[in-house]
């Protein structure tokens, strides 16, 4: 990342901040940024707050995150790109149902010492009534993802029943998996979201799983 001339929040940044390494990096500024909610509260906390807390200045900031709201899910737009790679590798024919559950819990694979972060960001996510608005738009970007992939096996428009219902549903278990996981401190997201997978799959019958493209409606009558 090329540098710019010091800021006004670069040079307001606390003494104890010279000769640290800047935070230069999604995942760097979304830690920083996530223990400030932590300890000040989401709407308390400034972008100036954490621009001079990371060791950077306003416009660094805002190159690597739009706003303050995007800050607590990371590179979210990489992951995402990672999960379309992810679901076109997937063998052409294993079931529909299966691939969406394989991707979904890949996505939510992270290493351990990241847990504590994800925590603490699915609680704002979660709880925060500004960034609950702000989520939306994360989801639906999310469910775009299950959607394509569905829409290009069965071979129907994107924006059809069949792939938004799996792609609502696949979403709606994810968060239920979720709420559980933040109530247990010691609970663990992979077996709960495959849990929970294995309980959304009882609402498919296992012979459809391939999901062949839905005949067309009969033309109404004279």
């Amino acid at each position: 990342m090329p540098s710019d001339e010091p800021d006004d929040a670069q040079r307001a940044a606390p003494l104890a901040r010279i000769g640290r390494q800047p935070s230069t990096s999604h995942a760097e500024l979304s830690h920083v940024a996530l223990q400030l909610f932590i300890e000040h509260g989401f709407d308390n906390t400034t972008v100036d707050d954490i621009a001079a807390s990371a060791g950077i200045g306003r416009r660094t900031f805002f190159r690597y995150f739009p706003s303050k709201n995007d800050l607590p899910w990371g590179d979210f737009e990489t992951l995402l790109d990672r999960m379309r790679v992810f679901l076109r590798e997937l063998p052409a024919d294993m079931p529909v149902v299966d691939a969406l559950c394989t991707a979904v819990i890949e996505f939510n694979r992270f290493p351990l010492e990241e847990v504590p972060y994800h925590r603490q960001r699915m609680e704002l996510l979660l709880n925060v009534p500004s960034l609950m608005a702000h989520s939306t738009l994360r989801y639906t970007a999310w469910r775009q993802v299950l959607a394509e992939y569905v829409a290009g096996r069965l071979d129907v428009p994107v924006d059809s029943l069949r792939p938004q219902t799996l792609a609502w549903a696949f979403l709606a278990v994810s968060l239920s998996a979720y709420e559980q996981w933040l109530k247990h401190d010691d609970a663990d997201l992979i077996q709960l979201l495959s849990e929970a997978f294995r309980m959304l799959d009882t609402a498919f019958d296992r012979q459809e799983h391939s999901l062949p493209p839905a005949s067309p409606p009969s033309p109404p009558g004279p």
